[in-house]
């Protein structure tokens, strides 16, 4: 029996999907054999991945000056794949909104020092916000801007570029990890140089990681890192220098075939923010038995963070909602408390069903 999981990553797959994994697992179509079983420069994977890149081109509206690649490593090593590949010489700015973007700063400024500028941050204000556009220190001539959409960890999102005010410069390609909020609603990628994605939250099973670039970015790279890691030498190869993680593109592509026949992104967009208002209705309406740190103007959509009044209540809270079938809520270590996930394979269902819960412990508890 499936019960309902709340997990930040890996996360929850659509059911549809799994099913439809299980039915070809051993025998594709009638070819004799599984995805993972096949060639990846075969005629018939071939045929697979192309259908793929067309059905995300479709779902986000990506246009044919972007590449799309599919690569190994995760969002982390984009963190240094990027200025490897984008630095080109100058500097670039960061903003830092929490744990994933104050990681990407780190792994940069190991590689390249002063070059990767802390351009604003929301230290002071804990990570629970954006950074205030009046406290960037922000250099018009820097070869990227990055910032992190949705802090996974905190439950900061980015609905809006205007939320970043005057850190989206002309001229200043913005590089976006969208690792947990990609696919979940309607974004413009040609306001982005390039949008990155580990795909184990909204994208299919971890192993391999999406990146959507603008083409007149490529062949940026030192010839000091390896062909393996510069993205013109990826797009020039069809994402396939090396074997590629076939399964979990595969994967990726049943997803993004679901998400097709949900009504695309408009529509998971409506399901999800009726999703998020409804958690965020209980935690609010609570009378401070749950609390929910996030400034109102950019609670994460995907990951809700929300304490108890008492932390003596947090181990029974957690036994008994595992015990009532919501599996994962145990919040980050950085932040205590729990974190729901609500990712677009959740359903309405799956929420109503914590809230109850929630409701139920407080009524018992408070």
């Amino acid at each position: 029996m499936r019960l309902w999981n709340f997990s930040a990553g890996p996360a929850t797959i659509p059911l549809a999907v799994l099913e439809q994994v299980r039915a070809e697992l051993p025998d594709w179509h009638g070819v004799g054999c599984g995805v993972m079983e096949m060639s990846h420069r075969g005629k018939i994977y071939t045929g697979i991945y192309e259908k793929i890149v067309a059905d995300l081109r479709q779902l986000m509206d990506i246009p044919e000056d972007y590449a799309i690649l599919f690569l190994q490593g995760g969002a982390t090593l984009q963190f240094s794949q990027i200025p490897m590949n984008l630095l080109d010489g100058g500097s670039a700015d960061y903003l830092t909104t929490g744990a994933w973007s104050e990681k990407a700063v780190k792994a940069g400024q190991r590689l390249y020092g002063d070059s990767i500028r802390e351009a604003g941050t929301s230290a002071d204000a804990s990570f629970t916000r954006l950074v205030d556009p009046a406290s960037m220190r922000l250099n018009p001539k820097a070869k990227y801007l990055h910032f992190c959409s949705n802090e996974t960890i905190g439950g900061v999102e980015v609905f809006d570029l205007k939320q970043l005010g005057g850190a989206v410069q002309a001229g200043v390609p913005l590089i976006a990890d969208m690792s947990s909020n990609i696919l979940s609603r309607p974004i413009n990628v040609r306001d982005y140089g390039m949008v990155y994605a580990g795909a184990q939250k909204n994208i299919g099973p971890a192993g391999v990681t999406l990146v959507i670039i603008r083409k007149d970015l490529l062949g940026k790279a030192t010839t000091a890192i390896p062909a393996l890691l510069d993205y013109a030498e990826e797009e020039k190869n069809t994402s396939m220098l090396n074997t590629p993680p076939t399964f979990a593109i595969y994967m990726a592509g049943l997803v993004f075939e679901w998400l097709l026949k949900q009504g695309g992104l408009p529509a998971i967009a409506q399901q999800n923010q009726a999703k998020a208002e409804l958690l965020y209705k209980t935690i609010d309406g609570s009378g401070g038995f749950y609390a929910n740190p996030v400034a109102l103007d950019c609670r994460s959509w995907m990951n809700v963070p929300f304490t108890l009044k008492d932390k003596a209540l947090d181990p029974i809270f957690l036994e008994e909602s595992e015990k009532a079938g919501l599996l994962a809520l145990k919040g980050h270590k950085l932040v205590g408390g729990m974190r729901a996930s609500i990712y677009n394979a959740m359903p309405l269902a799956g929420v109503q069903a914590l809230v109850g819960f929630m409701n139920d412990f407080m009524h018992r508890y408070g």
